[in-house]
């Protein structure tokens, strides 16, 4: 009798695959929408690529205080810190990152990091396309993370002008 059951429960599933198999296929614009996300919808809350953040001079907000890699349950990231000069100034801090790198290969984008930070330095941005056939190009480095420098006037007045051009 159980065989009986079996064969029909078989004969079922086999039925809804041949039925869904001469329905017209619904597509979705990803893979050739229209401008750089190509008709790509997600969240606002969607947690993708991280970005490591600047502040508004320009210098890397990241202090290196290590809390985002002690928050991260699946150890992915990996700081190296260095101390800032008066001739050198990476960040507004006593200290910076020098090496700063995620594996997206153990990462679980569960979001620790970005909560930890104290001081806002990273963040999840939007990107999503991050697969590879390589695991080596699934580790991103600081130079990857990090968002661009901003533009900046060739002569600036007062410490008002450059608050008003980076908003």
């Amino acid at each position: 009798m159980a065989i009986v059951k079996d064969i029909a429960a078989i004969a079922k599933g086999m039925g809804i695959t041949f039925k869904e198999m001469f329905q017209p296929t619904e597509v979705e614009n990803y893979p050739d929408g229209p401008g750089p996300m190509r008709g790509a919808k997600f969240q606002e809350r969607f947690r993708g690529k991280h970005q490591l953040q600047r502040d508004e001079n320009g210098l890397e907000k990241c202090v290196a205080c290590f809390l985002c890699a002690a928050a991260c349950p699946s150890n992915c990231i990996y700081i190296e810190a260095d101390e800032n000069t008066d001739t050198k100034r990476i960040s507004s801090a006593e200290r910076y990152a020098k090496v700063y790198n995620i594996d997206y290969n153990r990462c679980i984008f569960c979001g620790y990091c970005v909560e930890a930070c104290p001081t806002d330095a990273i963040t999840h941005g939007h990107g999503f396309e991050l697969a590879s056939l390589n695991a080596t190009n699934l580790v991103m480095r600081k130079e990857d993370l990090l968002m661009p420098m901003p533009a900046m006037p060739d002569k600036v007045e007062s410490p008002q002008e450059v608050a008003e051009i980076l908003s």
